[in-house]
């Protein structure tokens, strides 16, 4: 997204820092910007936020945010930003809190949120993603609407500056900027963490979605396509299609890539909310003749963090001390 301001006086430190949802040079952006900056920036409104569904025009601070993605709800959670509803069908552990708050309201399922409670709840922002893109037009007509423009499909390119660009965005809105900022250097932080093992290092990965018995790969042009492009990664598989749920794929077929590190994300725990599989669980041969069963490197994921979320801070920090586990002896 590309975010503009009117009647909107900075310094040109905060301008270049603060162009969020542009594409490319936001690294350099973070480091030059100093907190004393960020803390003196005040808003002109109306804040003008343009994305992929359209233009949508903040006339004033929002006080009654309704989250209608998982990811968005991290978002404001990790800002400190009051969430005055949200889905609360599939609610990861890591906000837990909220599931169970009656001050705030339950919105229906992610996929199908509930436009009636929507209406009722009078929010003054809405937060969707491509997942809730059907409802645009009607959600615009309650209150202002912001598309997070994250790609679930194919997240090989950019995907943790768009995560970054959320963040700093958000923060302009909610006058969270020097909070903002601090988490995308956490972020940043993790990254180089993670780089500096998976540099180098000559194991090839596999990742893969259980889902009640059966298998399907993702690739380098897949949901978790940034988990090789963006965290380095040497992938064991070479099919590089665009998808959300993965290639379905055999037992055999993961026996013929013999990965040396094997990523498993049990989406049937997701949805039947149950504790992630573990490896006694697995009695196909198959897989326990690859390198990564015989060696110890099969990782079973967070699975909240990597199959309902993987686009928001909190997401980004678990999935990637779960690919960092495949990497030690």
């Amino acid at each position: 997204m590309t975010l503009q301001r009117r009647n909107l006086v900075l310094a040109a430190s905060a301008v270049t820092a603060l162009s969020v949802w542009a594409s490319g040079g936001l690294s350099s952006a973070h480091a030059a910007t100093s907190t004393s900056t960020a803390t003196a920036q005040t808003v002109d409104w109306p804040i003008t936020i343009k994305h992929q569904l359209g233009t949508t025009v903040i006339k004033k601070r929002p006080e009654r945010v309704a989250a209608l993605e998982m990811n968005e709800a991290d978002f404001l959670d990790q800002l400190g930003v009051p969430i005055a509803g949200m889905v609360k069908d599939y609610v990861p552990h890591f906000p837990a809190k909220y599931k169970s708050d009656p001050k705030v309201q339950d919105l229906g399922a992610i996929v199908q949120p509930n436009m009636e409670r929507v209406h009722a709840l009078r929010p003054d922002l809405i937060l969707i993603t491509s997942l809730q893109a059907n409802h645009y037009q009607e959600l615009s007509e309650i209150a202002p609407t912001l598309h997070y423009d994250v790609d679930f499909k194919n997240s090989q390119k950019g995907h943790i500056e768009v995560v970054k660009d959320n963040l700093l965005a958000l923060g302009r809105v909610f006058g969270k900027e020097t909070l903002a900022q601090n988490k995308v250097a956490e972020l940043d932080a993790k990254v180089t963490e993670v780089r500096r093992i998976t540099e180098g290092r000559s194991e090839k990965a596999l990742i893969v979605l259980h889902n009640n018995g059966a298998f399907s790969s993702f690739g380098q042009q897949s949901r978790y396509g940034f988990v090789f492009s963006a965290l380095g990664v040497k992938p064991a598989n070479a099919a590089a299609e665009a998808s959300l749920h993965g290639q379905p794929i055999s037992s055999e077929f993961i026996q013929q890539a013999n990965p040396d590190i094997l990523y498993i994300v049990d989406r049937t725990a997701v949805m039947e909310r149950r504790p992630v599989m573990t490896a006694d669980a697995i009695a196909n041969p198959l897989l326990r003749q690859t390198k990564a069963w015989k060696n110890g490197h099969v990782v079973f994921v967070d699975a909240d963090a990597w199959y309902i979320t993987g686009a928001s801070p909190t997401s980004l920090k678990l999935l990637i001390d779960d690919v960092i586990k495949g990497y030690k002896r």
